[in-house]
């Protein structure tokens, strides 16, 4: 015989008028409170969100959005999703937004230009207060449709000349120059780049801020050891066997990103060497997984929190007073080193 549940049946949900009544106000002001409509008082918004607590009351956000105009929902559009760097970011963007009384809308482009036409459209068909585009260097093609559709928008490394978008500037000059200090202080003369896709402008950023960082050491660019790759574990390993080939390879290697770093560890492995005692390896963003590594990854760490701490302030203040005098629309996240295992001298065997 089936087994019965003993499980109560669960009670109705309490609606806006069970609301009122532990609230002792008016229908009408528990649906300004929620709205956010003025005019309610702080004594009167006290006793109703008092009663929503309680009552464990679910306010209808399709009417909510109906009466307000707002939906207050925010877009994030990335890049990537498999790439860790995205959810810690996506991650960080939901509790600021939630924090603040927003929900959030999550869409990954999967580097697919057509993917990225449909998450924008997404977007708008869902009425967002604001989105993030969080590509680095793939949205140029939906700018036009998103800013059309008069919504507030944040770019990363991307100025657009409108008056409902705002920029983050990500400083990676500064932790990349503190990796090559890093690296020559410890005896390198032969580092390597292995630099991401040159269709994201983020990688062609990065690999100028390191070939500028290489001049300011002194140090002559082998421009045999700066390697295009993708983003991703395998794009590492093909670097890293393209710099194995040669017969004079780099005792040290600074890569794009964190996922192809963790890629030349495995191929490094593979290939009998030793990290760091072999071969020093350098990454950038600084996700989770570094410091899991073995070696815990050296990397140049670009906080997913200040990331999303800019991109939040950047589409909620416009969102809530787009007309303010004291309205930024340019943000700056800087990098820095983190020193872990992966690095050391390099061989003595290896010529200077």
């Amino acid at each position: 015989m089936p087994r019965r549940s003993s499980r109560k049946a669960a009670g109705k949900l309490p609606d806006i008028r069970a609301v009122a009544a532990a609230a002792r106000v008016s229908i009408a002001t528990v649906s300004r409170t929620v709205n956010g409509s003025p005019p309610v008082s702080d004594r009167l918004k006290k006793r109703v969100w008092q009663a929503i607590k309680q009552l464990n009351y679910l306010p209808n956000t399709h009417a909510r959005t109906l009466v307000s105009g707002r939906s207050r929902l925010l877009g994030i559009i990335v890049e990537n999703i498999t790439n860790p760097f995205f959810p810690e970011l996506i991650r960080s963007f939901e509790e600021i937004a939630v924090a603040h009384g927003y929900e959030i809308l999550v869409s990954s482009t999967n580097s697919d230009p057509a993917v990225l036409a449909t998450c924008a459209r997404r977007m708008l068909e869902r009425k967002v207060d604001g989105v993030a585009v969080m590509t680095f260097g793939e949205e140029e093609p939906v700018l036009d449709q998103i800013v059309h559709g008069g919504i507030p928008i944040v770019l990363a490394e991307f100025k657009l000349d409108d008056p409902k978008a705002s920029t983050i500037l990500l400083d990676y000059s500064t932790g990349i120059h503190a990796a090559i200090r890093h690296l020559t202080g410890l005896g390198h003369r032969a580092i390597g780049f292995l630099a991401g896709p040159h269709s994201l402008h983020s990688a062609i950023t990065r690999e100028n801020d390191f070939r500028s960082a290489i001049a300011a050491a002194g140090l002559p660019l082998q421009k045999k050891w700066v390697i295009e790759c993708d983003h991703t574990l395998k794009g590492g390993v093909a670097g890293f066997e393209q710099l194995r080939k040669l017969g004079n390879r780099p005792t040290a290697i600074v890569c794009s990103n964190d996922m192809t770093a963790i890629g030349v560890l495995r191929a490094a492995y593979a290939a009998g060497l030793r990290v760091p005692e072999d071969l020093s390896v350098v990454g950038l963003d600084d996700i989770d997984f570094a410091a899991y590594t073995l070696p815990p990854l050296t990397t140049i760490r670009l906080s997913r929190v200040e990331l999303a701490r800019a991109a939040f302030e950047a589409l909620h203040t416009q969102a809530e007073d787009p007309e303010s005098p004291k309205r930024k629309r340019e943000f700056l996240v800087s990098t820095s080193l983190v020193v872990r295992g992966s690095t050391a001298p390099p061989p003595a065997t290896h010529p200077s």
